[in-house]
This record gives structure tokens, sequence and C-alpha cells, in this order.
């Protein structure tokens, strides 16, 4: 069956006053925000005659390409079920999402990440899939029990995992052969790999530096935070204190003194996370953090090869994590067959093949050891090498972030940049984000 594609709506520019109304909305009770009466597990659901479903995701135009490829499989072998489809960049994503909730109108099927599973979860917006798990209709048991967990808030399953990544450091490998210095070993402690980036720096000769410096990132921190037994969240709380932070700060004023890292002004640039201006491929570090299933998109950006490592720290810190979930809306008119349409992208092996490891390795492991033998992308098959890598050693997983984790990653970014910049001295600045991050997740 054909897949419907409706002109994507000018999307207005976000600014800060217009989040904050949609976050109100959203936190609406159901009859106030639109949704009661939109269906939902409570309704009889509407199964029989023809299922058009919505489906919306954020990505590339590739992402879109394989992702719609999966769906005419879905439709090829369930003809009355066919699907209308709207993609868009990550840039405005949720904002479009928490309008669409406003108005009861989100997508049967919609893609989402961990940053807003457990506040949709919590806010009714989301579907709760654990019945059809339970029935086998979402058959869980092919992916870790990890990845599972993963996807589950206050103990239901709330999402499923589209594909499974890893953070990882990117490194330009055809740069280090110049320089002559060995790449990255995965388990390097962090001391050691600042030392690994001082000495790229020395023999670049400052012209590169070695690594980008990661104090803001929420995802180097957390597994940081793992290596010394702690977690970056405990419940609706920081996992960590005062003093975690101070650390943290202080290794990378470290970095910054030694030269291992660049200049506050080209890290505070790539803080943002898009890949055209991470600086392992704009020429001014020799690896930088990244998700390892976002190596073929970085390789387009740079004629250097690259490749990636483990982030630094023993596997144990790492879990078997979601890049991104399906998941269903409370109110869809069609619960049932969203579930199956959940369980074909995620169980099926033809479905396995069309959608490959754009979004991270397949969750299920059986058709992620089958689609291993058919990747033709070289970054897809280094990002699917270090997966299986580190398979055996990864750690328990926590809880999804709770909500407010989008407002905290945000803190932690403008922290780091003001302790980079000199604005702020270390210690107040670690005083002011934990105080200001508490009071984000107690809202």
């Amino acid at each position: 069956m054909p897949i419907v594609r409706p002109p994507l709506p000018p999307r207005p520019a976000a600014d800060p006053g217009r989040r904050r109304l949609l976050g109100a909305l959203l936190g609406m009770p159901l009859a106030a925000s639109g949704l009661a009466g939109c269906g939902g597990e409570e309704e009889t659901p509407v199964d029989d005659g023809p299922v058009e479903l919505s489906v919306f995701w954020y990505g590339s135009a590739k992402r879109a390409e394989l992702t719609e490829k999966a769906l005419r499989l879905y439709s090829a072998r369930n003809p009355r079920v066919n699907f209308r489809v709207t993609w868009q960049g990550f840039d405005g994503y949720y904002d479009r999402l928490a309008t669409q909730a406003v108005g009861g109108n989100v997508p049967d099927l919609i893609q989402v990440d961990d940053s807003v599973l457990t506040e949709y979860a919590r806010r009714d917006v989301l579907l709760d899939l654990g019945g059809y798990a339970a029935e086998k209709r979402i058959d869980l048991s092919g992916l870790p029990p990890g990845l599972v967990r993963y996807g589950e808030v206050d103990g239901r399953p709330m999402a499923v995992a589209a594909a499974q990544t890893t953070a990882a450091v990117v490194y330009n490998r055809a740069l280090l052969r110049r320089l002559e210095v060995p790449p990255p070993a995965s388990g390097l402690s962090w001391p050691a790999y600042v030392d690994w980036a001082a000495r790229v720096t020395r023999a670049a000769r400052g012209r590169v530096a070695g690594t980008m410096d990661p104090s803001g990132d929420h995802r180097a921190l957390w597994l940081w935070l793992r290596s010394r037994g702690g977690e970056l969240y405990q419940g609706r709380q920081l996992g960590f204190t005062e003093n975690d932070l101070l650390d943290w700060f202080e290794l990378w004023q470290g970095a910054r003194t030694r030269r291992a890292t660049p200049s506050a002004a080209l890290i505070d640039q790539a803080d943002g996370g898009e890949a055209n201006r991470q600086l392992v491929v704009t020429g001014h570090t020799a690896a930088s953090f990244a998700w390892a299933h976002q190596l073929p998109e970085l390789q387009r950006y740079t004629d250097d090869e690259l490749a990636v490592a483990a982030i630094p720290g023993p596997p144990g810190v790492q879990w078997a994590r979601a890049s991104m979930y399906w998941a269903a809306f409370r109110g869809t008119r069609h619960p049932g067959v969203v579930a199956e349409v959940i369980n074909f992208l995620t169980t099926n092996m033809d479905a396995g093949i069309a959608l490959g490891n754009e979004r991270g390795v397949n969750p299920n492991l059986a058709i992620r050891r089958y689609v291993r033998g058919s990747l033709t992308d070289v970054g897809q098959e280094r990002a699917a090498d270090l997966a299986a890598a580190l398979a055996d050693g990864l750690g328990p997983a926590p809880s999804p972030p709770p909500k407010g984790h989008a407002r905290v990653r945000a803190l932690l970014v403008a922290a780091a940049e003001t302790v980079r910049s000199g604005r702020i001295g270390i210690r107040p600045a670690a005083a002011r984000f934990v105080a200001e991050a508490n009071a984000a997740l107690a809202q």
C-alpha cells in the first residue's frame, strides 16, 4: 500500500516562553488538555476494516527512506493497514510533538528518546504496552534485559527500543596515523585518556588538540559517575553531589591547562551536538564524543577516515541503551495494530534488514547478528563491532531519566561553558548547577 506523506506545515521558531507554555499545557490533566475521549486502552479498539496509522519520527532523509521501506513491508503482509508518515530533523521535533499532545492529536506511532520518555509516560501521552508484552504480541524475549528495562517507566513497558547504541569516542584515524600516535584504546581511565589527548596535541605541535572537552556532555558525565559507583539520577533527584561535579570540572580544567582540549570558543560551538560542528570533523580535534551509530553521518563531513572506541572507563559503566524508542499514543484508535507494527519493526528479520543500523544496532539480538552480515557501510560496521565487543561486559541499566532531564542537560552545558570562559569559578558553578538541577527535577 502507498505511504502517504502529508506536507510539513511551517514551524514557528521555538522560544523559551513558548516551551514553558507548552510544558504547562502538556502537564494538564487529560480532561483539560483535550486528551480525554480520544481513545486509549480503556476504549474498544477499532481494529476491523481498513486502518491508516499516522507515524512521526525525527532524523535524516536516509532514515526516512529506510523506515518507509520497512513500513511498506508491513503493509505488504497486512494489506488493510497503510501509513501516513511525517518526519523532520531533530530541531523542533519535541516542540511539535508537545503541540500535538496539547490538542490530543499525537500520531499513532511516534519515535521518542530517553529525554522525554518518563515525562510523556507519566502524563498519559503514551500507551502502556505491558498487556501486549505479556501476551507476546510485542515480543521482548529477544532483547537484552537491560534494553527492555530502559524502556520501562515505574515498572511498566512504555516503549520499545528502536535500536541500541553506545556512547563512544569518535577519532580521526587518518590524522593519528600521520601524527604516529596510536588510537585511544577502549577501557582507558579518564586520566589516561587526558594523557593520550595531551600527547596528540604535542605531536600536532598545537595545530590540532587531542580531544573535545566533554565537561558539558551529560553522557560523558553519567558514565564517569558510574565508574565511581554513582549515577546521574536517583529517582527524581541528582544522583551525585556538588563535590562530584567539582572533581569532573577539575579534570577538564587540568586538560585545558595541558592543551589537551581546544579553546573554549571552539568547544562552545560544538556543545550543541550537531554532526557538522563536531570538532573531529571540523579538524580542530583528533577525537569527539558521540553516539556510535552517528559514525556514518560524521564521516560524511570529512575526507579523513574516522573510527570509534569505547568511552573511557570499564565496560560495565555502559548499559544496553536505546538510541531511541518506538512508542504508541495512548489515544490511538488502533492500539492493537500499533502494537503489532512495533513488534514487526523490532522483531521481524526483513524489517531489520530494511532498517539496517541507521538508528543503531537492532534491538533483537538474533536479528542484530543476521543484519551484521548484510552491512555495507563501513561506519555502521565499525559501530556494530564496538557494540559486539562491549556486549558481554555491559552493566545494569538504570531507569530512564526523570522528567526534567532535558533541562538538566541544558544546565550542565551552561555550567561547563561558564567555567571554561572563566566567568565563574568551578565551585560556585557546581553549587549553582546542583541547586538549579534539583529544582528542575522537583517540578
